[in-house]
């Protein structure tokens, strides 16, 4: 793809991030960042003008799908679009209408992306959350337990987040346009276990919460899993054709690798220390562990590609399911 079709994708897709109309101010700074940091990556200094461009309505559909003739392309925009609508939830009336129209604009059919919309549509039904219910703290507290003992479970739940940064950075890796769409589920699974381990009860509503709380969007965080992907050529399986391959993955590859490690250590700080810190502590926070995150990202290079290798469709459902 030439830069100016990357970023027509891109354009779309953030398109697509706003399309409810809900996005509120942290949001809009924080895709307004990946904008800057995709620009910088991939030497596309044109993406925060388009990222302007769009807040203030100079861009539309019409202009970025009329710079995407390939069918392949037009399928890749598509199916961005879809997964950036779904990621945090079932598409409200809005999303549906903006995709309408998007697939109108690109000349497509619904037979054309049938086979897609199959596959997305079950990712969505296994990370629907289950029925809403209040987080509590159970009878088990880590102050009942031994030394010794919380050593060791210390160590359990280091290497659980770990377990969990390794398959989200293999899942970025694939081909697939919404593999990366289980990695928002997997956090949550993440911090579920983090809470469980210091005796507290938690639905993913909370959860949710939580992880936004942190910094952590989840439409954002999707744009920008995408994003590098693209400038990376690593998007490879799009409408039965291959444009690129696990070996040409970007140098920013695997970066929710330390989204989530980042993540889990600090789920484990803020239900160790009783769910009192603050919002602002909790991003202060957060961005102090992603530096040294993305150090050990690189140090666990070859294990994240070697998970990635052995990862398929099936098991990406299973994954997010929870099986």
């Amino acid at each position: 793809m030439t830069p100016q079709q990357q970023q027509a994708v891109l354009t779309i897709a953030m398109l697509a991030a706003f399309a409810d109309g809900a996005k509120d101010d942290s949001e809009r700074e924080e895709i307004r960042r990946i904008a800057q940091s995709l620009a910088a990556d991939g030497h596309m200094p044109d993406l925060p003008r388009l990222y302007q461009d769009m807040l203030l309505r100079r861009t539309n559909l019409a202009a970025a799908t009329a710079l995407l003739q390939d069918p392949a392309h037009r399928h890749l925009a598509y199916e961005m679009a879809v997964c950036v609508c779904d990621v945090d939830g079932r598409k409200t009336a809005a999303e549906q209408q903006f995709l309408q129209e998007l697939r109108q604009a690109l000349g497509m059919a619904a037979a054309d992306t049938s086979s897609f919309d199959r596959e997305e549509q079950t990712l969505v039904d296994v990370m629907e959350p289950p029925a809403p219910a209040v987080a509590q703290r159970t009878a088990l507290q880590p102050t009942t337990i031994a030394d010794g003992a919380a050593t060791a479970a210390n160590a359990d739940l280091d290497k659980t987040i770990l377990n969990y940064a390794l398959l989200n950075g293999a899942l970025e890796l694939l081909p697939q346009s919404w593999a990366s769409m289980a990695i928002i589920p997997l956090q949550v699974k993440m911090v579920h276990a983090v809470g469980l381990a210091h005796g507290v009860e938690l639905d993913r509503g909370h959860i949710k919460e939580f992880i936004a709380a942190a910094g952590v969007g989840m439409a954002s965080q999707y744009v920008e899993q995408f994003g590098r992907k693209l400038l990376g050529g690593l998007l490879g399986k799009v409408a039965g054709s291959t444009l690129g391959g696990l070996g040409q993955a970007a140098t920013g590859m695997a970066f929710s690798f330390a989204t989530t490690y980042a993540l889990g250590q600090v789920a484990k700080r803020y239900y160790a220390g009783g769910r009192v810190m603050s919002t602002a502590v909790l991003r202060e926070t957060f961005q102090e562990l992603l530096g040294p995150a993305k150090q050990l990202q690189n140090q666990y290079l070859p294990q994240i590609r070697e998970k990635a290798a052995t990862l398929d469709a099936r098991q990406i459902m299973g994954l997010a399911r929870g099986g």
